[in-house]
């Protein structure tokens, strides 16, 4: 059989053909070489905004506002001294614009919806008020309190991880009072958080599942708590937790003080405060071209990527000169398990986080991360939310975000304070109308993502990648520790007892362990008569009554320190309020 191509040859005019279609492959060749020289992933954000969000116009905002809080303290807005102590101890003398606007209006005893960014300290700007509120073991009027080793404030969050950053914070301000913090979330056994609360817990921090679990077992009573707080209210019920939040307000006191703090106000958050708050302040510390300066100050790059290169693609960008800390967000827990086994095979310090992985597990990652010991980490966006770390260098989207409010949120983790930052999309080709929707929403260019691979050359002009690179981390650039070095908390996710005084054993837990527990946690729930005394009279135009003026309070209880007579009583018109009615 005579081959093809010979018998083409042989035919006349072939020669001529064949000259034809070698300048038509040299043209096509040249046009993709200076295709592949012009083209470019990096879009140009000159005209990009933030979302357009249809939100409460607020009461009380730091827009324009020319003070400067470098000159102000915690004493000036009315902290007691010994929170104030605290927070020296740490470094933190001067309020955050969030703190310097919700502490008088907090301090006053009025509902407060708090808007602002993670990261911008609002934490402390509900903490110290409810603090300021709640009384601990041998203070003064514990010993008549009914309430005394009952929760007297809640805190309400949507993840295990902003739960326990939350209580870490709030332990750090709570250093010099003897008030216990109990944390309370799923991943882990019940029986050490029952036997946290059965000690006796002034606050209570934790998420709405395990909350209702404890009430449903009827070990975590919530008829004494007058301080609720509802943080990052928009991401639980983006994550479907409004029936358990609205049960588990059912069981505080109608007098509360509610404190609902969201990054962004949409309506059903405004639907919520209504319902369940008294006349609330709405304060936002934020601008709202915040966002806006994000999309615009972000460098940010988009690539076409085919599914099966996307890994080849990301292992070059991870090798960028200047490449720091990296997230990698990818859509569902099976995606980043697989995404974070393949780099870490390619030799790269890597940690995943998701949902299929257990407490201890999510914690061992994050404080890898936070400590240096890997730079990468693959998550998803529920197991990130909130999560709150500096020196975040490149964000790298491994999928198309379903909105742009996502996709901001994603690309808002790099370029802080100042800082530069990258921050990498790929789009699949069935993804390409979503992201034309993103772009259309943001002001960005809308324009059909570059085809780019592993060996596309924009992709080491863009990210200033060398490109004598590999798909794998040379052996020696290989410094970090990596997850292994991060030791894994035996946090009781089985629930089996160990032995106690063992390694890693629930009586050796820290007070700033998973439990939170504090000193004075002897003191048992028997020992409660009397008012609690750290409240003065409540009043308000909805007929409720709400909290007013504070006094200072003794650091400790300790008793080697004289107490300062303290007048705590709680009244109602000159009469003590009497104990909530089961």
């Amino acid at each position: 059989m005579t081959d093809d191509s010979t018998t083409a040859s042989g035919e006349p005019g072939a020669p001529a053909a064949r000259a034809v279609q070698d300048a038509q492959e040299a043209h096509e060749e040249a046009h993709q070489e200076a295709h592949d020289a012009d083209a470019s992933g990096i879009l140009h954000t000159a005209g990009a905004h933030a979302p357009v969000l249809d939100e409460a116009t607020p009461d009380i905002t730091d827009e324009g506002d020319a003070a400067d809080l470098t000159k102000k303290t915690f004493a000036d807005l009315g902290v007691e001294p010994e929170l104030c102590a605290a927070l020296a101890g740490h470094g933190i003398t001067h309020p955050f614009p969030i703190q310097a606007l919700a502490l008088p209006v907090a301090l006053g005893g009025q509902d407060i919806i708090g808007q602002a960014k993670t990261g911008t300290g609002k934490t402390l700007g509900f903490a110290l008020p409810l603090l300021m509120d709640t009384l601990g073991p041998g203070e003064d009027g514990w010993d008549e309190d009914p309430a005394s080793g009952s929760p007297q404030a809640l805190i309400v969050l949507p993840t295990r991880e902003l739960a326990k950053q939350v209580a870490e914070e709030l332990t750090m301000a709570a250093a010099k009072r003897t008030v216990r913090i109990v944390q309370v979330y799923g991943g882990r056994a019940y029986e050490p958080q029952i036997e946290a609360l059965a000690k006796g817990a002034e606050v209570v921090v934790g998420t709405p599942g395990r909350l209702i679990d404890l009430m449903d077992r009827g070990v975590l009573d919530l008829a004494h708590v007058t301080t609720v707080v509802l943080d990052e209210a928009d991401e639980m019920l983006d994550l479907g937790f409004l029936p358990d939040v609205e049960k588990i307000l059912a069981r505080t006191r109608t007098d509360r003080q509610t404190m609902l703090f969201s990054a962004t106000m949409p309506g059903a958050v405004v639907a919520l405060a209504r319902r369940y708050m008294s006349k609330p302040t709405h304060i936002r510390a934020q601008d709202p071209g915040d966002e806006g300066m994000t999309v615009t100050t972000v460098q940010q790059v988009v690539y076409r990527t085919h599914a099966l290169n996307k890994v080849e693609v990301v292992s070059r960008i991870l090798q960028a000169a200047g490449r720091g800390r990296t997230i990698i967000f990818a859509r569902t827990k099976r995606t980043c398990a697989r995404v974070a086994e393949d780099l870490a095979a390619r030799g790269f310090a890597t940690a995943a986080l998701h949902g299929d992985l257990g407490q201890g597990a999510r914690e061992q990652a994050l404080r890898a991360f936070r400590n240096g010991k890997v730079d990468v980490l693959v998550a998803t966006d529920v197991a990130a939310r909130g999560i709150d770390v500096d020196d975040v260098t490149h964000v790298i989207n491994y999928q198309c975000p379903e909105d742009e409010k996502i996709y901001v949120h994603r690309i808002g983790r790099t370029g802080r304070a100042g800082q530069s930052g990258t921050a990498v999309t790929f789009v699949d080709w069935d993804d390409t109308p979503r992201w034309r929707m993103i772009a259309k929403a943001l002001g960005l260019p809308v324009e059909e993502p570059v085809e780019t691979y592993h060996t596309s050359d924009h992709l080491y002009s863009d990210l200033r990648i060398a490109r004598e690179v590999t798909g794998t981390l040379p052996r020696s650039q290989r410094t970090l520790a990596g997850l292994d070095a991060e030791k894994i908390e035996d946090l009781g996710e089985t629930g089996r007892r160990e032995q106690r005084g063992s390694r890693g054993s629930r009586g050796s837990r820290s007070s700033q362990g998973s439990w939170g527990s504090r000193s004075g946690r002897e003191r048992g729930r028997g020992a409660r008569s009397g008012g609690r005394g750290r409240r003065s009279a409540r009043s308000s135009d909805a007929g409720r009554e709400r909290r007013g003026g504070r006094e200072n309070r003794s650091d400790a209880a300790s008793s080697d320190r004289p107490r300062r007579p303290r007048n705590r009583k709680r009244t109602r018109g000159g009469k003590p309020i009497p104990p909530a009615e089961d």
